[in-house]
């Protein structure tokens, strides 16, 4: 065991430390995809550009806007209002100066700028003319093109560098607007990434005993708690807000401001930007700045302490018939359940009387000696939603019931191993057609095909989480049924 390692064993509470294997299997964290970063980011439209003197460049804008809407002036964030001509791609400087007027405007010191104006489709061409030519210092000359920009932002200062000479002049705003912030999630993979080895060996092992006992699939679920002493539990930092914005975008989100102002400083006061929005260049205003300079040099480590440990028992009181066994006791919904039973046993709550029943669907009882062990043992923070803020490590892929089940506890972060492309909720990549592996065509008919439906990060739902896949070559695969619902 590495000396990094030691020190994180170290730090476990005993409970975890009692279940702790002698042999951890060490891995790697590779950050999910979303759907948005999985579909083609390069997605064209086309613009309307003018350009006038300086001096002129807010009245063009005005009319710009006052064509568009309000809405549709906030449109391309990420394109700059205003270039100057030596700015301008190699291109469409060499289109532009070959027309009536265009070659003084290039040559020398010039005082004018190029302005975007708006995509196409949003603007009337005859009232933009109309528009134009109530301007003084272009009436006489007034100019007009159509050029393709990117629709969406850039997903990196490379990108952005690219989209700038192919294109117009493009910024990036250092957010991610596919899919998480990119800040995020280097700072929470470097978090994760500590002991995530320990929770996913652990997860493995409690796998193999209920496939031995007998119980369901080799399939394991931990679920862990990470605290910080003398830390209040008043916010997220990982997942996101009701509303699916993760709080790092609302701090680092781009700002039409900046997007669009001009490459000079007077034009950038004249011109303003799409939505009059002006903060900080960076994308973080200046509270964010003082927060951040008013933290501790030093703060306390945070550490780790296990919730539930839950393995698969779809088997378990059924005798073993058909493909799926008892869906409700999936390893995540056992584990989840109980989260709630020991936050309802927190409570105090008066004990009811059980039910005898013939059979019991939610198999959300420990079974195992080391679900027992950590049943017993009481919540962390027993004060909040289900399992908000915690941290869910399985072997496989959540099946498209157990990913919506955790999704609606509120889960913050999730890491599994076995990628389940036929039947996983969490991935986004594309499904093959022969990823059963059958020779021919699969008994069970046509299988596979299509996009992932990516439910760790999606913006039509009201809650979004972290997610990572853990490669490692240390580990023994737990090898289930490719159509097999985890």
């Amino acid at each position: 065991m590495s000396e990094s390692m030691t020190e994180v064993v170290e730090t476990l509470d005993p409970v975890s430390r009692r279940l702790l294997p002698e042999n951890i299997n060490l891995g790697t964290l590779v950050p999910l995809k979303t759907t948005l970063e999985l579909r083609d980011n390069l997605t064209l439209g086309h613009a309307y550009i003018t350009r006038a003197p300086t001096r002129f460049t807010n009245d063009v804008v005005n009319v710009a806007r006052a064509l568009a809407g309000d809405d549709a002036a906030k449109n391309l964030p990420h394109l700059r209002r205003c270039s100057k001509p030596s700015d301008l791609p190699p291109h469409l400087k060499a289109h532009f100066m070959n027309d009536s007027s265009g070659r003084i405007l290039h040559t020398g010191k010039s005082n004018w700028l190029y302005i975007m104006l708006g995509l196409k489709d949003e603007i009337p061409y005859e009232e933009l003319v109309r528009g134009l030519s109530t301007i003084d210092g272009i009436r006489d000359d007034i100019f007009v093109a159509v050029i393709p920009v990117p629709l969406l932002a850039p997903t990196s200062q490379v990108q952005a560098n690219m989209w700038s000479q192919q294109f117009w002049q493009t910024v990036y705003r250092k957010n991610n607007p596919l899919g998480p912030h990119p800040s995020s999630i280097c700072r929470t993979t470097t978090t994760v990434s500590r002991d995530a080895s320990i929770w996913m060996t652990l997860a493995h092992e409690v796998a193999k005993k209920s496939q031995k006992a007998g119980y369901g699939e080799p399939i394991g679920a931990v679920i862990i708690k990470r605290t910080v002493p003398g830390k209040p539990e008043n916010g997220r930092t990982t997942a996101t807000r009701e509303d699916g914005v993760p709080p790092e975008a609302t701090q680092g989100a781009s700002t039409a401001g900046e997007a669009m102002n001009s490459s000079n400083g007077a034009s950038a006061r004249e011109a303003g930007s799409l939505d009059g929005d002006n903060n900080h260049p960076d994308g973080l205003d200046s509270a964010s700045h003082d927060a951040d300079a008013s933290q501790p040099e030093a703060e306390a480590k945070e550490i780790a302490q296990i919730v539930a440990v839950a393995a698969d028992a779809r088997w378990h009181q059924q005798e073993r018939i058909g493909h799926t066994g008892n869906p409700m006791a999936h390893a995540a919904l056992r584990a989840i359940s109980m989260v709630a039973q020991k936050l309802v046993r927190a409570e105090d709550r008066p004990s009811s009387t059980a039910q005898i029943m013939e059979f019991e669907a939610f198999q959300d009882k420990a079974l195992l000696d080391d679900e027992q062990v950590v049943f017993e043992a009481d919540h962390p923070c027993p004060d909040g939603y289900l399992c908000h803020e915690l941290e869910l490590y399985m072997t496989h892929e959540p099946c498209t019931m157990c990913a919506m089940a955790i999704l609606h506890s509120r889960m913050g972060r999730i890491v599994f191993r076995h990628r389940m492309p036929l039947t996983g909720g969490m991935s986004s990549e594309d499904r093959g057609h022969d990823l059963c592996g059958a020779s021919g065509l699969c008994e069970r008919g046509p299988c596979g095909g299509g996009q992932g439906l990516g439910l760790h990060w999606r913006k039509e739902l009201n809650w979004s989480m972290l997610g990572w896949e853990w490669e490692t070559d240390d580990a023994e695969r737990l090898v289930v049924d490719p159509h097999l619902h985890a």
